[in-house]
């Protein structure tokens, strides 16, 4: 298959950090668990993660659970510099490790750090699927960048309110 076909098979998820969604954590897991479901069920089966704290990593928990029982799915973490995800508290940082290393494909997109790489991480994730599942609370931020960008060049986007 090439690039076209491949990424009508792909999915990226992108949404806000906890201390910026008004739903529990637990919540916001039913709610991606349902619509990666309806993705899997349109033949979406290679899930890509920016992997920052909240959205992300919960909805590559759920990714990695699923494949246990569909050995189809896959999961890419694309990590916007080296370092990422290494000093964060309140055990995100092992969550992180957790699901790296259980990922079927890591892959940086920046050499380095700078502010600029989490946009160009989002903008390769958007490039790269056929489908956005994000979780938005309305406000300004990396996450409405991405469904901008993901809009600007016509890639659709499945929203869950985290107000």
């Amino acid at each position: 298959m090439d690039e076209k076909e491949l990424r009508k098979h792909r999915c990226c998820f992108t949404g806000h950090r906890p201390e910026k969604l008004a739903i529990p954590e637990r919540q916001m897991a039913k709610l991606l668990e349902m619509e990666i479901r309806k993705a899997i069920d349109k033949q979406f089966i290679t899930f890509i993660s920016g992997m920052a704290r909240g959205t992300d990593i919960v909805a590559a928990e759920i990714v990695l659970r699923l494949r246990a029982q569909d050995e189809r799915l896959k999961l890419i973490c694309a990590l916007p510099h080296p370092g990422f995800g290494l000093h964060w508290g309140g055990g995100w940082t092992d969550r992180f490790q957790s699901v790296l290393a259980q990922a079927d494909l890591a892959r940086t997109i920046c050499p380095s750090f700078s502010y600029a790489s989490y946009q160009a991480r989002n903008e390769w994730m958007c490039r790269h699927v056929g489908l956005v599942i994000a979780v938005f609370n309305g406000e300004r931020g990396g996450t409405k960048n991405t469904l901008d960008y993901a809009q600007k060049i016509g890639v659709p986007c499945v929203m869950i309110n985290g107000k």
